[in-house]
């Protein structure tokens, strides 16, 4: 960050106004600011005469219209063979170190194998994959062909996934026996046939024996074993990386899909690599050589964000397991071992580790370590404690806000200028972040919509199955014209910071007062008998009150002194509208497989409406325990 700022010409001596100086420049001159972009990160390609083709419209946008490039390239270029690629551990430790040149010969003999198959540019290749090498070797085959990647995780069951490859129709597809979390075996044959069978688009299915090498395939007719697929093409020693335009398809990710069918959203190759090479190298400073590690499955598009570390010549450092094995230490345990120097993890691990009094800066070295990431939902200040006293006290500790929408983030974090308790640092480079207020007016104080008010290269290029964009304009266009509502409740800091109060339609209205439930979360969560919480609003006697619910320690009751300190909590640290009208315990606050609670599926369900794609929940029948509950009738 401190060596492009000097590049563009700002010497401005305090850091703090030099990033000030820094983000209204590559706002108000944006061609220029991912131009330099480009020349800084080194991209392999034609970037051509033209950086910003203006279009009627924020949507209309093209980006390097004239450019041509080659996303899996630039992933692979200027590499030492020697140096490490990729290091994978399960909840066993170490499994594989691969360096580059093992990783580009594994590609190599994949992209010739998919040639000989007939992929070309365009088709899309499918991968129903743990968190392992074998993902990473599809996708980078895929983009080296110029055919669009899509995956999901093996833990999604068969609607979940049928969901989601039925709308993309995938010709290849790349799939595991099983896989391991918690120290169990988990078998995915039976699903895996019935996936199969209701993918009539799929051609051949490449099979990875991991969960037990010695595992009977299933008995399906385009089978093939991914070692016999590549088999005739190992020894492959080069790769035709075809050039495409900026804006070729690369990923369809998903949303989430608990309020409907998950969307397919569309990432082009350039805006993608281009966005990610800054985040990476600006905003979280990952240098040649650093080991950058992100907890995430195939299914999450930090998958995505984790793999294109490779650009900036760092290491994978990659697991697939449970979090919490080794009795929560197996994370820490590979960040001491391979001198991890980005920790990619969520929110709800952090807190988890809070409640369970880790502190692995007493147990483990983490001098390697710079960067804590952390994303999925908002983190609470308690959590900035937690991290700065347990885990280690001089590392950057980096929320962000983004998503699967735009694969990338809005507001992220900076390593040359201080980390403020609760607060995201800083709006991203390149990134017009605003806050608007219901009649879509920019406010410089007090709460609101998080918009982007300009074009910006990894917006979506749009929704599968939605020609002329009409989905993907409703989506984030609707509430304010020509401007993009993310769907954050939050507010921007004196600091120039940024604090996410929840999503906008969670967001809680009693008494007309908009209220974000991170705000109550963060409240009740400081009591040591509560795990978790959600919250909604109900309507009630014309109004709408707040609900709380609670999961509670093992062998805590919820009792009339225990609700008057929640509600004292609340009451004290925010404001008498925030604290709960009802506080109820229950066994299990439902979540999507990527963590993040599902308040709009929870009123749904309590109003009695239906809630569509519980594949999408890591715990779907803890969402039935909310209907009819006779807590909700007085």
């Amino acid at each position: 960050m401190h060596d492009f700022t000097a590049r563009v010409g700002i010497t401005e001596p305090d850091p703090t106004l030099a990033y000030e100086r820094l983000w209204r420049w590559s706002i108000d001159e944006p061609e220029a600011f991912w131009s330099e972009m480009w020349s800084f990160a080194g991209i392999r390609g034609m970037r051509g005469e033209r950086v910003l083709a203006k279009g009627d419209d924020m949507l209309d946008a093209r980006w390097f219209p004239d450019a041509r490039l080659n996303f899996a390239e630039n992933l692979f270029a200027d590499r030492d063979p020697d140096s490490m690629a990729v290091i994978f551990w399960s909840e066993e430790g170490c499994v594989r170190r691969i360096r580059h040149s093992e990783l580009f010969a594994d590609v190599a003999a994949l992209t010739a194998a998919l040639r000989a198959h007939g992929i070309v540019a365009g088709d899309r290749i499918a991968a129903f994959m743990p968190n392992i090498p074998e993902t990473l070797v599809a996708m980078l085959a895929a983009a080296s062909i110029g055919a669009i990647f899509t995956s999901t995780s093996p833990d999604f069951g068969t609607s979940g996934v049928l969901d989601r490859f039925g709308q993309s129709k995938p010709r290849i597809l790349f799939a595991v026996d099983g896989y391991r979390y918690n120290g169990k075996a988990i078998d995915c044959r039976e699903r895996l046939c019935e996936i199969a069978t209701q993918l009539p688009s799929v051609e051949r299915l490449v099979f990875t024996r991991y969960r037990a090498p010695a595992a009977t395939p299933p008995e399906l007719a385009n089978l093939v074993a991914f070692e016999d697929f590549v088999a005739p093409y190992r020894g492959a020693q080069t790769i035709d990386f075809e050039q495409f335009p900026f804006a070729h398809p690369l990923y369809i990710l998903y949303s989430s899909g608990t309020t409907g069918p998950p969307k397919g959203i569309v990432h082009g190759a350039g805006g993608t690599l281009l966005q990610h090479l800054k985040e990476h190298q600006l905003h979280c400073d990952v240098r040649q050589g650093d080991r950058y590690f992100y907890f995430t499955t195939c299914g999450w598009t930090m998958w995505n964000i984790l793999v294109s570390v490779l650009a900036s010549r760092a290491t994978i450092l990659m697991y697939d397991g449970s979090p919490f094995a080794r009795e929560g230490r197996i994370l820490f345990d590979l960040a001491a071992e391979e001198r991890m120097t980005h920790f990619g993890t969520s929110a709800k691990f952090i807190d988890t580790l809070a409640k369970k009094g880790l502190k692995p800066r007493v147990t483990h070295d983490l001098a390697a370590m710079r960067v804590l990431l952390s994303t999925g939902s908002p983190l609470c200040a308690e959590s900035y404690d937690y991290v700065y006293e347990c885990i280690k006290e001089d590392v950057q500790l980096s929320s962000m806000s983004g998503g699967t929408d735009i694969c990338s983030a809005f507001v992220i974090g900076n390593p040359t200028t201080p980390v403020w308790r609760g607060e995201i640092q800083c709006r991203g480079l390149g990134m017009a972040v605003d806050v608007f207020d219901e009649l879509g007016r920019s406010i410089a104080h007090g709460k609101g919509e998080l918009v982007c008010t300009q074009a910006f290269p990894s917006m979506p290029i749009g929704f599968w199955n939605d020609p002329h964009r009409l989905r993907l304009r409703a989506a984030y266009f609707d509430k304010f014209a020509g401007v993009w509502c993310h769907g954050d409740f939050c507010e921007i800091t004196p600091h120039g910071g940024i604090i996410v109060h929840g999503r906008s339609d969670a967001t809680l209205n009693p008494g007309g007062v908009r209220i974000g439930t991170a705000e109550i979360y963060r409240e009740v969560e400081k009591i040591p008998e509560v795990i978790e919480s959600l919250a909604i609003g109900q309507q009630w006697q014309s109004d709408t009150r707040i609900v709380l619910f609670v999961r509670l320690a093992e062998g805590v009751e919820l009792d009339a002194s225990l609700e008057n300190r929640i509600r004292s909590q609340v009451g004290q640290n925010s404001t008498p509208r925030h604290v709960p009208a009802r506080i109820i315990a229950v066994p299990d606050i439902p979540r999507t497989k990527n963590g993040k609670i599902v308040e709009l599926a929870v009123a749904n369900v309590v109003r009695g409406e239906p809630v569509r794609n519980l594949e999408s929940l890591a715990n779907p029948e803890a969402l039935e325990w909310f209907r009819k509950r006779p807590e909700l009738e007085v």
